[in-house]
């Protein structure tokens, strides 16, 4: 396994954050970026309220490791673009994050990444993709039109870009 997948989940933990339950996001109860949905899934029960409380970094890691960044092949993506992806996905969702990167490089846009698409990313140069994603991430946002959560949105495609771009390279 590369040697991104810590970093990345480091970063995801703190763009995620603790726990909220804000009225405006359709998520709703979500601690460390787990909404109370995705928790239940992956419990295979129904989660309390205290259950959700009570997520560690710990708890959650397998998950995102599992849902997120495998499902988006984030072993098998160049370093920084391995990054912009596996954020989009745990953002937005691992189909739309594929999409993203499938429109970057003109594959078929099913939403999942295979060999047609890693063969795709490969032929493509890094630096490019990771500016690209940013590109393309802050659209979707900005043609969500959810003007309380664009400020937060932005700031977080800007820092995962940041880091991706700094990323380039690392294996």
């Amino acid at each position: 396994m590369k040697q991104s997948w810590d970093r990345i989940f480091e970063w995801i933990i703190k763009h995620e954050g603790g726990f909220v339950n804000h009225k405006d996001d359709p998520g709703g109860m979500t601690n460390l970026g787990v909404t109370r949905k995705v928790w239940s899934d992956w419990i295979k029960r129904e989660a309390t309220e205290k259950d959700m409380r009570a997520l560690t970094k710990d708890d959650v890691k397998p998950l995102y490791k599992k849902w997120y960044f495998d499902k988006v092949k984030g072993d098998s993506l160049p370093a920084g673009v391995d990054w912009c992806v596996v954020d989009v996905a745990v953002n937005s969702g691992p189909s739309r994050a594929a999409k993203m990167l499938q429109k970057c490089v003109a594959a078929k846009q099913d939403g999942a990444i295979g060999p047609m698409t890693l063969k795709a990313v490969a032929d493509e140069n890094a630096e490019q993709l990771v500016k690209q994603m940013h590109e393309i991430r802050q659209k979707f946002y900005d043609d969500l039109g959810k003007p309380m959560f664009i400020k937060g949105w932005t700031r977080r495609n800007d820092e995962t870009r940041d880091q991706a771009l700094n990323m380039l390279g690392d294996y």
